[in-house]
């Protein structure tokens, strides 16, 4: 199942120490149906661990889900940072769910190629 980042994503996680490994392994827990909030949309809000240290200390990420087709990691904070996103910022990114999980895959390709998107290594 291919996953991505947005470029803004996959720069903030390399800056926090959030793995690829930590991503696939949360997309695989999404698939088992592991997950913290349903946002509607397909827009779902997800913990991540980093580095050595578990969830607890992890992230709240948000991606937009597709279970087995596709995953796109879109927004993230600490949680201690705040605690939800605004009713404004969770409309922003339902269209952004829409419009990435709607992406054909010569679309998708355009996007990686131009750096817009990154695929998360080691997910197969």
């Amino acid at each position: 199942m291919p996953i991505y980042k947005i470029k803004a994503f996959s720069k903030w996680a390399k800056s926090e120490g959030m793995s690829d490994e930590n991503i696939a392994q949360a997309v695989q827990e999404m698939n088992n149906g592991l997950f913290e909030a349903n946002l509607g949309g397909n827009l779902y809000k997800k913990r991540v661990a980093t580095g050595g240290g578990g969830k607890r200390g992890g992230f709240r990420t948000l991606l937009a889900f597709k279970s087995d087709e596709k995953a796109f990691f879109l927004y993230e904070f600490k949680k201690n940072a705040r605690s939800n996103i605004s009713d404004k910022e969770a409309v922003a990114l339902k269209a952004m769910a829409k419009e990435l999980l709607g992406y054909s895959p010569d679309k998708l390709k355009d996007a990686v190629d131009a750096g817009e998107l990154i695929e998360v290594k080691g997910n197969g």
